[in-house]
């Protein structure tokens, strides 16, 4: 039987090894850009390829999707902002419930509508407790969910949210200061969040140094997602690479 992402990704956690995710926005991309990153995403070991945004305008999800699958066998997962964003081309897709705001369309009210949908694309559905928390500038996702992130500083906050998520059942929790945050999550709230749930950590939204990546992982985040610095410069994608895998233990086989 075929080895699930999930699953793949709770043995890296097993033993520590960690992850990196390059996120793709379809209304940033071309066929050449596309061509160029997958490219350079399989040079540098790239683990996956995250497709989607908070606000997709263009109707060339597949497009993008199927390009990508073409080019490389890095397992591709959407990232939604809105139900419409499936993609049966995709491996898997992170069905995301907004957990730190209390806009009820964004944790089960567009989940009740796309759900049919969703069971018939076939994908690896993995259930994420999405928490947004302040990269002290107005971003996308904070617009359109119309749901105030959680302060940078109250780290209790953040942990008990991740905690009530894990006990609800979701697979995965996701903490994002968002696309466009002039801050990334701070470590101390990382490794709080990290210390008290036994699922996988996704940290993504304003990491723009290798360094700050290295850190994040070395707080406890298990998948770095980065996005907004390499669509400034894609040829960062091998050191945020060398860095997030810097301190992988073990090797993980596929």
């Amino acid at each position: 039987m075929k080895q699930t992402i999930y699953q793949f990704l709770l043995e890296k956690k097993k033993v520590q090894q960690k992850s990196f995710a390059v996120l793709i926005d379809p209304d940033k991309v071309n066929a050449q850009k596309i061509d160029a990153l997958t490219q350079l995403a399989v040079t540098a070991s790239v683990d996956y390829l995250l497709v989607g945004g908070s606000l997709v305008i263009s109707n060339h999800l597949d497009d993008v999707v199927q390009r990508v699958k073409k080019n490389c066998n890095i397992p591709v997962i959407l990232f939604p902002g809105t139900p419409s964003q499936v993609s049966r081309y995709a491996d898997a897709l992170l069905y995301l419930s907004l957990i730190s705001g209390r806009n009820p369309e964004l944790l089960i009210g567009q989940h009740v509508i796309s759900a049919p949908f969703v069971r018939k694309s076939g994908l690896e559905i993995i259930s994420t407790g999405y928490i947004v928390v302040d990269g002290g500038a107005p971003t996308t996702v904070s617009y359109i969910s119309n749901a105030t992130p959680i302060p940078a500083d109250k780290n209790e906050i953040a942990m008990c949210t991740a905690m009530a998520a894990e006990m609800l059942g979701m697979k995965l929790i996701y903490m994002d200061a968002g696309s466009g945050a002039k801050r990334p999550v701070n470590e101390e709230m990382i490794a709080v969040v990290s210390r008290q749930i036994e699922i996988p950590l996704i940290v993504g939204g304003g990491i723009k140094t290798p360094e700050k990546a290295y850190l994040n992982c070395k707080a406890g985040a298990d998948l770095i997602v980065i996005g907004d610095a390499i669509e400034k410069e894609i040829s960062l994608i091998k050191e945020m690479s060398e860095a997030i895998h810097s301190g992988n233990p073990l090797p993980v086989d596929r």
